[in-house]
């Protein structure tokens, strides 16, 4: 092994200790499991079925998960679905998909059910490195929204991307100030789905509510933190069962929020995590 390899190797192995291979494909889950042994030192689990998968990972405290994206009784996309929406302390683990046939459509469904990334079978060991060195050394920002749970999707969200901008407001917004408009917008549709999907409202509104805290003091807002600190509350006392979670309450609670959202905002927002189209 060279001398870099070693190295990156070192730098990725206690965050890849605990594997979780889901594969219906004895041959290829052995292949990888040993590699992830071999190359990493890793304790590996192997789940033959989506369905098997879906016990194991509220057994398993897995760091990253590989997942084959269709075969016997396993449905990559249905599982990793199922996975973030989960209570698993695994849920927001890197998800490789694997599969033999990398679509255009197989990569954008991976993508919008909270994928990683995605590695095409057979693959070789340089393969395995990249996909390890992103998830771990690269990692992307969490989306806790309602839609959409995952890694953003945006591939270059890091400020030190130096690319070509995507969006309009790109030239105008701090990474704070673009923070803080993605929380609101968040908050603002996991209002609307108390109703119909009030775990993952919470979910979303408590996770939204903890990134403005931190985005209300990097930028000295005290108005923006002391109305995000009454939201925190009041969502604090909805655990506690103590206060109604209803869409009328919920919509009372953050509307002080609102008012921290840019006026270009209140248009319908892409979707968490997705850039919106490039300006003509």
């Amino acid at each position: 092994m060279y001398t870099d390899d070693a190295k990156l190797i070192q730098k990725m192995r206690p965050l890849l200790q605990r594997v979780l291979v889901i594969d219906p494909h004895p041959a290829s889950a052995r292949l990888l499991a040993d590699l992830m042994r071999t190359m990493i030192g890793s304790q590996v689990w192997i789940a033959p079925s989506g369905r098997k998968a879906l016990t194991m990972i509220h057994e398993v405290d897995a760091q990253i998960i590989f997942v084959e994206m269709s075969g016997h009784d396993t449905d990559g996309i249905e599982f990793t679905r199922r996975l973030r929406r989960s209570d698993a302390v695994c849920r927001q683990a890197p998800v490789v998909m694997m599969t033999a046939e990398a679509t255009a459509q197989a990569i954008r469904a991976a993508r919008d059910v909270g994928v990683h990334e995605f590695m095409r079978k057979p693959f070789t060991t340089k393969d395995l490195m990249r996909r390890l060195e992103a998830v771990t050394l690269r990692p992307r920002d969490w989306i806790e929204a309602v839609e959409y749970i995952g890694p953003d999707r945006r591939r270059f969200n890091s400020g030190d991307y130096k690319g070509p901008l995507k969006r309009k407001s790109d030239a105008r917004q701090t990474p704070d100030a673009a923070r803080i408009s993605q929380a609101l917008k968040i908050l603002k549709s996991a209002v609307a789905a108390v109703a119909s999907d009030p775990t993952q409202a919470l979910r979303a509104m408590l996770a939204q509510a903890a990134d403005l805290q931190k985005a209300a003091l990097a930028v000295n807002d005290l108005k923006l933190a002391t109305a995000t600190a009454d939201l925190q509350r009041y969502l604090t006392a909805v655990v506690d069962k103590s206060a109604p979670f209803t869409v009328e309450e919920a919509g009372k609670r953050i509307a002080p929020l609102l008012v921290f959202l840019p006026a270009d905002a209140q248009a319908k927002p892409a979707a968490p995590g997705r850039p919106k189209p490039a300006a003509a």
